[in-house]
């Protein structure tokens, strides 16, 4: 009865959890340790710690962890926590994957109309105004040094800053080698 609990549990969270994954948190906590009590809030703390840590997205991280969590404290050995993982974890991917399809097949269906079209064309400049505010919120003193704390620091910032986005946009290096490449950097000239 656990599994299918969680599953609702989950594929509510997973229907209604817009926001993206630290959105949902709070519906994981209310849901998980207020109102079905599978975990305490100690433990849904050290989830959301090792849901962050871990490489992938923190809201299925999330669902994953709990699901473990709530089988294993209900008294079921490892084989069935990790059924329980596996189950919140698809619970919480369904509904965007159901609807995905949907949306994708309508879109399919309807992507040459003038309307839809017209939505894309103002959807564009969105997304890369959006892209462009991200970047600006990360252009701050925690990523760059400034030139009056450490001005060889703020010059290495900005010339990796710069290489970076030279390589990945005009060069078309792949991103991940970039990324690899300004870490060596930084290793070389010891922050």
């Amino acid at each position: 009865m656990i599994f299918l609990d969680l599953f609702i549990t989950f594929f509510k969270i997973g229907l209604f959890g817009f926001g993206g994954g630290y959105g949902m948190l709070s519906l994981i906590q209310h849901e998980t340790v207020e109102r079905a009590h599978w975990l305490s809030t100690a433990e849904f703390t050290d989830i959301v710690a090792i849901s962050q840590m871990t490489p992938g997205p923190i809201g299925i991280n999330s669902a994953t962890y709990c699901g473990y969590t709530a089988i294993h404290n209900a008294g079921y050995g490892h084989l069935m926590s990790v059924l329980g993982s596996f189950t919140s974890t698809v619970a919480l991917m369904l509904p965007s994957l159901i609807l995905m399809i949907l949306i994708s097949k309508l879109f399919i269906k309807y992507m040459k109309t003038r309307s839809v079209q017209s939505v894309f064309a103002g959807l564009r400049p969105a997304v890369v105004g959006l892209l462009a505010a991200a970047t600006l919120l990360l252009c701050n003193s925690e990523n760059f040094s400034t030139p009056k704390e450490n001005p060889w620091q703020f010059f290495i910032s900005c010339a990796l800053f710069a290489a970076t986005a030279f390589g990945t946009g005009y060069l078309k290096i792949n991103p991940i080698r970039m990324i690899c490449y300004a870490a060596f950097a930084g290793l070389l000239l010891l922050y």
